[in-house]
């Protein structure tokens, strides 16, 4: 039973972003990195299921640039098996992570992948859901809890009315969301360790994909400011500002 776990190289949560001068982009110029956190969560939930011996192998995989190597080794060190960097400098968009992970799974032939929910840098939430539409496999997203039995992952997924369960034959996708588990703390012994590791590196085109861009990105900016908030003396007056001033009723 092998587990294929997707992450992702994104700036790190604590950091707060700039746009560049020129509008063009983000700054990310000698700012933190680190491994998004949902795909964080997805790691920790592949090593627990190995641990529990539910399955006999991790494969971790990251589509990126050279950088994106130390993202293999972290979760190398948090516990999988080996990793796989598809290395490219293109702007990859979700669509182009689905059809590269595709083409991995294909080689690998995982009964299990797992990614997390969404990246923090785009938030796109959305290749979970097109991956698993391009292997025609079943798929759980947003999930807070995990079990594999005869055959199936059981997935319990955070929906707006509460949770949900649902059984999904093998091979399925799933997404972790942030309830699934808490990472653990990686060990200097395990980052050592995670350096003898096998890492495979390939490149979109031994895959047979076209990362070429669909989408052009015209401008950048910073949110606006919010305004302060006021204090109203009644239901009245709240209305009249409401209408009057914000006019959304």
């Amino acid at each position: 039973m092998k587990a294929l776990v997707a992450v992702k190289r994104v700036v790190d949560y604590n950091v707060k972003v700039r746009v560049k001068a020129d509008g063009s982009d983000v700054d990310i110029g000698n700012v933190k990195m680190s491994m998004n956190p949902f795909d964080e969560i997805a790691v920790e939930e592949a090593v627990r299921l190995k641990e529990a011996g539910k399955i006999t192998e991790i494969v971790a995989v990251s589509l990126g640039g050279k950088k994106s190597e130390e993202t293999l080794r972290t979760a190398l060190a948090m516990g999988a098996d080996r990793a796989v960097h598809v290395e490219t400098d293109a702007k990859l968009e979700p669509l182009h992570v689905a059809k590269l992970l595709k083409a991995v799974a294909a080689k690998e032939s995982p009964d299990l992948l797992l990614l997390g929910k969404q990246a923090i840098d785009d938030d796109a939430n959305q290749t979970a859901q097109m991956l698993a539409a391009l292997l025609n496999a079943p798929q759980g997203t947003f999930a807070c809890k995990l079990e594999m039995k005869d055959g199936e992952v059981w997935v319990t997924r955070e929906i707006d009315g509460g949770e949900e369960t649902v059984a999904l034959k093998l091979p399925a996708v799933v997404s972790a969301d942030l309830r699934l588990n808490e990472p653990r703390f990686v060990k200097l012994p395990n980052i050592m360790a995670a350096k003898k590791k096998p890492l495979e590196k390939l490149s979109p085109t031994d895959l047979g994909v076209d990362v070429a861009a669909n989408v052009k990105v015209l401008k950048v900016a910073e949110p606006k400011q919010r305004q302060a908030g006021v204090k109203v003396g009644s239901v009245a007056e709240l209305v009249e500002k409401l209408k009057n001033e914000a006019k959304v009723i």
